[in-house]
């Protein structure tokens, strides 16, 4: 069946590559972001999601052309600190990007999932949860999204609706690469914490969040799954 889904976050990265997956599928997306992309495979809305305002009007006009059945909470804002240097401002604009346009756009769909009694929320989470040097902010609000999924699963149980969590590892994104090159010291610190010795791909984190919000996955609510190459679990042994 073909169904509609919300992506935030969708123009680079994780949500670029789930867009063209669910499209490849048969799925209609639309997508929210600062900045268009020509080869967008959906419909992309340019609008900063940042600005609570503007973000509310662009959901409740979408609400009304569209018949959403799922929503991708992946935008994301990571402004790297250290404790003794974090600045109040900074906090807050991690903290508002990362998870206020991801209570907007739920509850802008929630009543029409409600109603027909089938829905997917899927909140992009991330690996620095459970700790990371200069992401006191990032950290904060991404495990924020893992508190919501439990809630929000809890509360929609029986209503048809899941809602889980995603929790990349480092993955090879344009915006990944530009900060940690080949052979860089970046590259090594982070290959040094995942035992499968490499990178996630982009469409291997879509295909976790694609089956998420697929028929197949309606038994798993309140759930947050690492795709990350083992690093949550520890090095390996050599």
């Amino acid at each position: 069946m073909s169904r509609t889904f919300l992506i935030t976050g969708a123009s680079k990265g994780i949500g670029l590559a789930l867009a063209r997956r669910l499209i490849r599928d048969g799925h209609a997306v639309v997508g929210l972001a600062r900045h268009a992309t020509p080869d967008f495979p959906g419909t992309l809305v340019s609008v900063d999601l940042a600005d609570a305002g503007a973000t509310e009007a662009v959901l409740a006009e979408l609400s009304t052309r569209f018949r959403f059945d799922g929503v991708v909470n992946n935008v994301g804002l990571v402004r790297p600190q250290r404790l003794g240097a974090l600045e109040l401002r900074a906090f807050d604009d991690v903290m508002r990007v990362n998870l206020h346009p991801a209570l907007q756009a739920v509850q802008a769909l929630l009543p029409g999932m409600t109603e027909r009694g089938w829905g997917r929320i899927v909140n992009i989470s991330s690996l620095t949860v459970l700790g990371s040097v200069e992401r006191t902010a990032y950290a904060a609000a991404k495990a924020a999204l893992v508190s919501f999924s439990r809630s929000w699963a809890l509360e929609l149980a029986s209503t048809g609706i899941s809602v889980n969590a995603v929790s990349p590892g480092p993955t090879e994104t344009e915006l990944f690469r530009a900060n940690n090159p080949p052979g860089s010291d970046g590259e090594r610190r982070y290959l040094a914490g995942v035992p499968m010795g490499r990178f996630g791909q982009p469409d291997e984190i879509a295909a976790a969040i694609a089956f998420l919000l697929s028929d197949e996955a309606a038994f798993i609510t309140g759930q947050t799954i690492h795709v990350d190459g083992g690093a949550s679990i520890g090095k390996a042994a050599f």
